[in-house]
């Protein structure tokens, strides 16, 4: 092997985000190469620097053969010539000393993801792992550095020119790799300009970051690295924007670099001017909180936002001859609803779907046993049993209507189901695939409001639930759950009994009333993120008032089938859409 190989004692090879510059220890590298795309061949040489603190560690060097002809303008341009690497070692054979020379340094060069495609190819094709090291690309940081007056482009050469670099690139790796190492010391220089002083801050300042992230970015120092809620603030103290995260400084910092694309973040953080952090015991906390938040103060930039006063519920009313009725709000009165719906069309959904299969009456008329009222088109078609013309008592109409509507909600959906896939098979049979996929849709949508309802029952009629599950540290996350709401939340430490941070809790939690039926004592959404932290294996009920329990004929038995509708449903938009793109193209054609 044609090679130079010598490295000093290397120190402190971590590459930490927090590691400064000076104490980085880096890895200058560049390739030449027969040209065309990465395919994990084509490496005709390779030169690399190793340096830490403007001190050089060590060279690699060699030629390697690429295995195809070197065509004549790459010669021409580089000087290397197919005699020169005929004798040169094939690519697996340096990949082993090179994999080894860059350690866990961070990886430098010229216009990086070029000669990390090569690279990372070449390793994938010989078996080789990648090692996914830090990549800091000069050419990158250039752009970011240097203003056009500056520098009329980013290449190599002309960088090396303007910071007048003892070494100057000569199209051979070793020599290029050197200037790239003078670049690089002289774009350091400037960094500090730029308030950038660690290898995290300068691979996240190459990057497409712009004026108001870094110009913003201190907002997340000095906030807690533990679960919590996170809350941008305005200059009026207004809440722009809640989050959550298991760390919020990380989270936080995050909205500062190049990750970070999303046009209404970077409105909402030119508007920001402090964040605030509210730490939490354990991630179900801060999940709880970041709802409650957010429904309390609705802040603009929170597309997912839920409001519980934008909830909508079926009821069955309480008349001589009830119906659905689609409300905001139900009642200790109301003993048979289904929801919550989190807008009225899907309540309209579910509620023409339970129409399709049990013959409850559609109009809105306050019906009498007394009077009659003239009958609509729905009983001349035999989809109402006509009550408003007393062609029907209350009790026959219960019988046929409202109890097994009831049952369904309560208990057992399975005949109002039978009943509606009964009349999908009808539809198919005939050919009437969109009136089929039209009720398909509306089963779905009273299923899935069905399964939801019976899951929160089961957990808002507990009074008090104790459950716990393993900390990262050794403790154990708390939970003390009152009626379908978080109450309170804590950890205890390692190596001690849960048992006396368990009564604490319970002596200082939040004081929840009974609700009524199967509304939560807290948004549906916050009893369904309690019930997604409850449910795993890992969790460990301690202690539960009463039963936790759901009806065994109940709705969840059918999750098979909601997941076929909504599939289904999801196949059919996809091919609607290809068609109406289809019928665009036309069209314009």
């Amino acid at each position: 092997m044609d090679s130079l190989l010598s490295a000093g004692p290397d120190q402190s090879l971590s590459t930490g985000a927090d590691r400064s510059l000076r104490e980085t220890t880096f890895v200058v590298l560049d390739l030449e190469t027969t040209g065309g795309a990465p395919d994990g061949g084509g490496i005709t040489e390779i030169g690399a620097v190793k340096v830490r603190g403007g001190e050089e560690l060590g060279v690699f060097a060699t030629l390697v053969n690429p295995g195809r002809p070197v065509p004549p303008f790459i010669t021409v341009l580089t000087g290397i010539t197919e005699a020169m690497l005929v004798p040169a070692p094939p690519i697996e054979q340096v990949l082993p000393s090179l994999l080894e020379f860059l350690g866990g340094a961070v990886l430098v060069a010229h216009n990086a993801p070029y000669d990390v495609g090569f690279l990372k190819a070449a390793c994938a094709r010989h078996g080789y792992s990648w090692p996914a090291p830090t990549v800091l690309d000069t050419a990158a940081l250039a752009r970011r550095v240097l203003t056009r007056d500056e520098v009329p482009n980013r290449k190599l050469g002309t960088l090396a020119g303007y910071f007048r670099t003892p070494r100057r690139p000569t199209h051979r790796a070793l020599a290029d790799a050197q200037a790239t190492v003078d670049v690089l010391h002289g774009l350091i220089a400037r960094l500090g300009g730029h308030q950038v002083t660690s290898i995290g801050d300068a691979v996240e300042f190459s990057r497409a970051v712009s004026d108001v992230q870094r110009r913003k970015r201190h907002l997340a120092d000095g906030l807690p690295r533990s679960p919590g809620v996170y809350i941008f603030r305005a200059a009026d103290d207004r809440p722009l924007y809640v989050g959550t995260s298991g760390d919020v400084a990380t989270r936080v910092r995050s909205y500062f670099t190049a990750a970070e694309r999303r046009a209404r973040m970077s409105e909402m953080l030119a508007a920001a001017v402090r964040v605030d952090a509210v730490e939490c015991a354990h991630r179900l906390e801060a999940e709880v909180r970041e709802l409650r938040l957010i429904a309390a103060h609705a802040p603009p930039y929170n597309r997912r936002s839920k409001f519980p006063e934008r909830m909508v519920w079926l009821k069955v009313t309480d008349e001589v001859y009830p119906r659905l009725s689609t409300v905001r709000a139900i009642s200790p009165a109301d003993t048979t609803v289904l929801g919550p719906f989190a807008s009225r069309r899907a309540a309209e959904l579910a509620a023409a779907g339970i129409h399709d299969a049990l013959p409850l009456r559609q109009c809105t008329h306050r019906l009498s046993t007394r009077t009659r009222t003239p009958a609509c088109a729905l009983a001349e078609l035999g989809r109402c049993p006509a009550p408003c013309e007393h062609q029907i008592d209350p009790q026959q109409y219960a019988e046929l209507a409202v109890t097994p509507l009831r049952t369904a909600l309560d208990t057992d959906p399975q005949p109002l189901i039978d009943t509606l896939l009964a009349r999908i098979d009808r539809l198919a049979a005939g050919q009437r695939f969109e009136e089929a996929a039209v009720v398909r849709g509306r089963l779905a949508a009273f299923l899935r409001a069905t399964v939801r309802m019976q899951r929160l029952t089961a957990l808002t009629r507990i009074a008090e639930l104790v459950a716990a599950r393993r900390a990262g540290h050794g403790g154990w996350e708390l939970a003390i759950v009152r009626h379908g709401r978080l109450a309170a939340a804590g950890v205890s430490p390692p190596r001690q009994h849960p048992r006396a941070t368990i009564d604490l809790l319970c002596a200082t939690a939040e004081t929840v009333p009974a609700g009524h039926g199967p509304v939560p004592r807290a948004s549906a959404a916050e009893s369904e993120r309690i019930l997604s932290w409850l449910e795993p294996e890992q969790t460990r009920l301690v202690r539960v008032s009463g039963d936790w329990s759901s009806p065994v004929r109940g709705a969840g038995r059918f999750h098979h089938l909601l997941v076929k509708a909504e599939e289904a449903a999801r196949t059919t938009a996809g091919v609607d859409e290809a068609d109406q793109r289809l019928d665009r193209s036309i069209t314009r054609k």
